[in-house]
């Protein structure tokens, strides 16, 4: 019961944080920072968020150990759940005032291990307004929440439709391998395009209307872009949990193992039969 109480916890601190963060996400919209560990480009927004994150989650009583995407190294907090977490997802979306979000695991064993360790995955974003969806091993449904005038609101259960409309593959052509660009072409015939940049805001068009959401490895990113502590592993864990698959192309994302804490993965979501598709379509490979 303790175990419950302490993802109660780490779900209630999210929520009251991201408030918090969209209420005052304005004031920071245009600064810049410098380089996170991934070698990428900060905004004053990421350090801030982040900052505002560790203070909500790294204080409370079960949570062991605080890793973000925004530090090299995790931060032991004591005993129990290890949390990942990329507090702002799609931060350089905020120049041009579009959306971005919160992406946080939860995990019964220290950091690097697997998806399949994950006790718990959040998913915040923050668009016209400002939605949390919860995916809890305690729990047969995934919950979402609407954030407004501070308080919570339950909206709904997330399920991925049976039928499926839109499709985001992440990447330029010329940077994608030739089956990776096949694959595309042949969804982009029956489904409307939709990616804008942040990973929240496409895995929510794919949650919504159902379809694929995907991010595979290219040139610029050889093993992919997204990182599986903070981004692949939860949102593969949410999917899975809404009836849907994921996958790196060979496997589920729950299922690969990180090299490191800051370790990327080819990435795909979405619903089952679009999951087959990439995977043949990509040989296993």
């Amino acid at each position: 019961m303790a175990a419950m109480n302490t993802i109660d916890r780490i779900e209630r601190a999210v929520r009251e944080t991201s408030h918090y963060v969209k209420r005052n996400l304005g004031t920071h919209a245009g600064k810049r920072g410098q380089t996170n560990p991934s070698d990428e480009v900060q905004t004053g927004a990421d350090v801030w968020s982040d900052d505002l994150f560790f203070d909500a989650l790294a204080p409370l009583d079960g949570v062991g150990s605080y890793t973000s995407e925004e530090r090299s190294e995790t931060v032991d907090c004591g005993e129990g759940y290890a949390i990942a977490i990329d507090p702002l997802d799609g931060s350089g979306n905020l120049a041009s005032n579009n959306s971005v979000g919160t992406i946080v695991g939860v995990y019964d064993r220290p950091l690097p291990t697997s998806g399949r360790d994950l006790v718990a995955a959040m998913m915040v974003l923050h668009g016209p307004y400002t939605t949390m969806t919860v995916a809890r091993a305690d729990s047969d449904v995934v919950q979402e929440y609407l954030l407004r005038d501070g308080h919570n609101e339950r909206r709904g259960v997330f399920e991925l439709p049976e039928d499926y409309a839109v499709v985001g593959i992440a990447g330029k052509p010329i940077d994608r391998s030739e089956q990776v660009n096949a694959l595309a072409e042949d969804l982009q015939r029956d489904l409307k395009l939709r990616y804008g940049g942040a990973t929240v805001a496409d895995l929510a068009q794919v949650l919504e209307y159902g379809g694929l959401f995907g991010y595979p490895k290219s040139e610029v990113y050889p093993e992919g872009k997204l990182r599986i502590h903070f981004e692949a592993a939860p949102l593969a864990y949410l999917v899975e949990a809404a009836g849907g698959d994921s996958s790196d192309g060979q496997k589920s994302l729950l299922d690969v193992e990180p090299g490191g804490l800051h370790a990327r993965t080819p990435t795909f979501l979405g619903n089952s039969e679009l999951i087959e598709q990439v995977e043949a379509a990509l040989g296993g490979g």
